[in-house]
């Protein structure tokens, strides 16, 4: 099969969300849609037996939350859908934010009582300014829950995109009937607790079909009339070249823990969303379809197995044919690298490829070779753009408790750091190492990861930091006096740039102040 078809074939999205919203829910019942498993699991703390496929890492299991991105493969009418579930915690943020650089499309889900919450604005702004295709998903129909033309009027505004319903609802809450399916003009009927039965779906090309009110009553079915006339009159057609281009956002309106208007959407998305879609890199744009291959490393996970110790960095495929047991080139290092098993994911489950096209995410068994952002080509020295390191926002020293373990310790920091969960810091003045993230539950996974994968323990002490800077200066009598006046608030980052770490906002203007010549950036891509 040409390599034109394959990239056809391919649809690579991620699921985003504020926690709670339904998104791990939503993943497990479009994977069930495509064969990939048989049973769906929930996300709950410790009250089912099966948990989540996408929530493989035991915390996760126990919090009830996503704590890292899942990738997932899976066939469906004739595409092979690669799924990217993320963290929906705002202390994973980062995670999810690298995330974004790896997928052509995104689904944006929206609790139906909770409406547009702050985490969800975040995401939606960086697949706006990356001009990702976004479909909304709005959720948990099943429950009372805002208007449905409010809730429409709140997504534009607050996440400052266009929509189109595609599907709209017959009742909501007690009242819910089921969706009205505007894109393939059907009535799908709601069955509450027929989880795996087949939907009901009725064929209604013109609403003033008679047949319509007896299936849902009259008065649900004038006021559905109504509410459609509405839309149709109120928003313009759907357009799925405007879609493509991020100019406009379908919306569907289903039910995921009851496996309901999920298959809508997904038989809507296989037909509208872009298969994969050119990458900038910082030499040139890259197009998939080019014959060499090349791809970049967007995160890293260790101990994916752990009676393995395996560190796997996932690489989106962006160009070319990549081919297992040929050498490519890792851009940073300059050397040649041959990987014998490359893998394909089912969350946790992996299976060794032998080719993998653009469009497809691929796991590579890592020595520590790999950093968030490598490239690796077929020759062609290219810097793939826009993944950054960013400044964290709390701080903790990290204190060994047993000191038999101290190599542990350093191995699992060093290890955990490089997955970009968090960052950490070496302080020039002590040599105390301090751990900065994004979020506080950070700390926790951190800490819980470290005992139960490498056999250390470490406890926390509390500092008070504001801000990490990184420093740059063309001016080595400059930096020389910037370094002897603010030695006790230099630190290294694991790759040996120099930090300065601020107290203090009031800290941080003064000194940037007093040294004109220093440069302090706020992530690590400068």
């Amino acid at each position: 099969m040409s390599i034109q078809s394959e990239i056809q074939k391919r649809r690579t999205f991620g699921i985003v969300s504020h926690p709670d919203a339904g998104k791990t829910t939503l993943t497990e019942k479009l994977l069930l849609f495509g064969g990939a498993i048989q049973v769906a699991g929930a996300v709950k703390s410790n009250k089912i037996k099966r948990s989540a496929t996408s929530d493989f890492m035991e915390i996760e299991r126990q919090r009830g939350i996503s704590v890292a991105t899942s990738v997932m493969a899976f066939n469906y009418r004739g595409l092979k859908i690669n799924i990217l579930d993320t963290p929906g915690h705002q202390d994973f943020a980062e995670d999810t934010y690298r995330t974004l650089t790896a997928v052509d499309s995104v689904i944006v889900v929206i609790d139906v009582a909770k409406g547009v919450e702050a985490q969800t604005e975040k995401l939606v702004e960086v697949c706006r300014m990356r001009k990702t295709p976004i479909i909304v998903f709005i959720n948990k129909l099943d429950r009372e829950g805002k208007d449905g033309f409010d809730l429409l009027d709140e997504v534009e505004q607050k996440l400052n995109i266009h929509v189109r319903p595609l599907s709209w609802p017959v009742g909501m809450g007690q009242r819910f009937q089921g969706v009205y399916n505007l894109y393939e003009k059907k009535l799908v009927l709601f069955q509450p607790h027929g989880k795996q039965q087949q939907e009901e779906v009725i064929e209604i090309t013109d609403l003033s079909d008679p047949e319509l009110d007896k299936q849902v009553g009259e008065a649900a079915a004038d006021e559905l009339r109504e509410e459609v006339h509405m839309i149709e009159e109120v928003y313009h057609e759907f357009d799925p070249e405007a879609y493509q281009n991020a100019e406009i956002s379908p919306v569907f309106f289903g039910s995921a823990i009851n496996n309901f208007g999920v298959k809508e959407m997904l038989d809507c998305f296989v037909e509208i969303a872009p298969p994969p879609l050119p990458r900038e890199t910082e030499e040139r744009v890259v197009e998939p379809l080019e014959d060499k291959f090349s791809g970049f490393v967007f995160k890293i996970h260790a101990n994916m197995d752990p009676k393995h110790r395996d560190r796997i960095a996932f690489m989106r495929v962006c160009s070319g044919t990549f081919e297992r047991n040929t050498n490519y080139l890792h851009v940073r290092q300059n050397r040649k690298l041959k990987f014998s098993n490359p893998t394909s994911f089912m969350a946790s489950k992996k299976t060794v490829v032998d080719q993998a096209y653009p469009g497809d995410v691929i796991g590579l068994y890592d020595s520590g070779n790999f950093k968030i952002g490598d490239s690796i080509t077929e020759g062609e020295v290219l810097n793939f753009k826009g993944i950054p390191s960013f400044s964290p926002e709390q701080f903790r020293f990290v204190n060994n408790d047993n000191p038999m373990k101290a190599k542990q310790l350093n191995k699992g920091l060093t290890q955990l750091m490089d997955e970009g969960v968090a960052q950490l810091f070496t302080r020039e003045l002590d040599g105390r190492k301090i751990v900065g993230t994004v979020g506080a539950l950070q700390f926790d996974v951190i800490q819980y990861r470290l005992e139960h994968e490498y056999g250390a323990s470490c406890s926390y002490e509390p500092t008070r930091l504001h801000k990490a800077a990184w420093v740059e200066c063309d001016d080595p009598a400059a930096l020389k006096e910037f370094e002897s006046r603010r030695k006790r608030d230099l630190a290294k980052d694991k790759d040996e740039k120099l930090v300065f770490l601020a107290e203090s906002a009031w800290v941080l203007k003064t000194v940037q102040e007093n040294h004109p010549e220093v440069k302090f950036h706020f992530t690590s891509e400068f």
